[in-house]
């Protein structure tokens, strides 16, 4: 899912979830560094904290995402990234970041 910006994309943190295996063939695939934060400092990662938060207004907790379509999946992904932050002075993701990458593709 990453690869149409890799090459605005610098890095990668992750919890220390299974998930996240095969970190190393993401991190050479995008050509990025891939970083780790400390077990038990959910604040090193409060973006994804919140983001978790929000994902559970979708699927409760202890929800099998094996069941989960590919459409369910990007349904979720566009309310959430089409949804107003206070953090980002009341505008959406989105916003955000296609104004960052049109400014950074545009230097």
């Amino acid at each position: 899912m990453l690869q149409p910006i890799k090459t605005i994309a610098h890095t990668i943190t992750s919890d220390n979830g299974k998930e996240f295996a095969y970190h190393k063939e993401i991190a050479k695939a995008l050509n990025i560094d891939f970083y780790f934060a400390n077990p038990y400092h959910s604040w090193e990662r409060g973006l994804n904290e919140h983001t978790n938060g929000l994902i559970l207004q979708y699927l409760p907790k202890k929800s099998a995402f094996l069941h989960l379509s590919k459409e369910e999946i990007i349904t979720i992904q566009n309310r959430l990234n089409h949804k107003l932050r206070k953090v980002l002075g009341y505008k959406t993701p989105y916003e955000v970041f296609f104004s960052e990458m049109s400014r950074k593709l545009a230097s």
